[in-house]
């Protein structure tokens, strides 16, 4: 349904170049783009109890984040508002069609589809996210800046739920248009708004930490009740120091 085409560049070169090294545009990745939803459908699963949405606000640089699910869309004003839904994969199967291209990366790295709706002047601000992502340009258009990693850069609490970053110089200055993709490393700062109501697909991809990986591995031997098996040393031997562990008890 959707083929992906980056730049003049092979899915190995992009590895090879880009992929966790730099940002990169790529315009006119999806030709003749076509918005697989409306932000009358998106709106429509901000009211499911059980699909994760927000609404942020920043009007006169007074950023507010509300959570849903909504009952209506008063919050969603004419300018400076965005509607974010989660996950819209798990929901909308032909929202889900965007994933199919970029299977080129492994699919366990892919997280899942979050959706905007802008209207103009409307964003998140500027932010660091420490995963990879590819945002692509639906209906209407974004002016984007992206940035390289800069530890020095402070980031700060706008509210509980909203972190931002202060400003940073940009290597990526442009505006979105229709079928338009960004592809953002981890730890770059980034910030878009939108120019004109705008709809916005982000493709974020897993990078968990060794924690997340023990925890959740520790949980899938939990619920599968497996790793009952005991130790056993039938083999044992005498060792000169009664403290050495050997590397086949490990």
């Amino acid at each position: 349904m959707y083929q992906l085409t980056i730049n003049d560049l092979s899915e190995q070169d992009f590895l090879t170049q880009f992929w966790q090294k730099k940002p990169l545009l790529i315009k006119q990745g999806f030709t003749d783009f076509a918005d697989p939803l409306d932000a009358n459908e998106l709106a429509g699963l901000a009211m499911e109890e059980s699909i994760e949405s927000r609404i942020i606000t920043n009007h006169d640089n007074d950023w507010q984040a509300h959570h849903g699910p909504f009952e209506d869309f008063e919050l969603l004003t004419e300018q400076h508002s965005t509607l974010l839904v989660q996950a819209v994969d798990h929901w909308h199967p032909n929202a889900a069609q965007l994933l199919e291209p970029f299977r080129f990366i492994p699919n366990w790295r892919i997280d899942d589809l979050m959706i905007s709706f802008s209207t103009p002047g409307g964003g998140v601000g500027p932010h660091l996210d420490q995963y990879d992502v590819f945002i692509i340009q639906g209906e209407g258009k974004r002016h984007w800046r992206v940035g390289m990693p800069d530890n020095k850069l402070k980031q700060f609490a706008q509210n509980k739920s909203l972190l931002q970053v202060e400003q940073f110089p940009a290597v990526i200055d442009c505006i979105l248009e229709p079928g338009d993709i960004l592809y953002i490393p981890p730890g770059c700062p980034h910030e878009g708004y939108a120019v004109e109501n705008a709809l916005n697909y982000s493709i974020g991809f897993r990078a968990p930490n060794q924690r997340d990986l023990l925890s959740n591995f520790a949980d899938h031997i939990i619920d599968k009740e497996a790793g009952n098996s005991r130790y056993q040393d039938p083999a044992i031997t005498l060792r000169d120091s009664k403290g050495e562990i050997q590397a086949c008890e490990v």
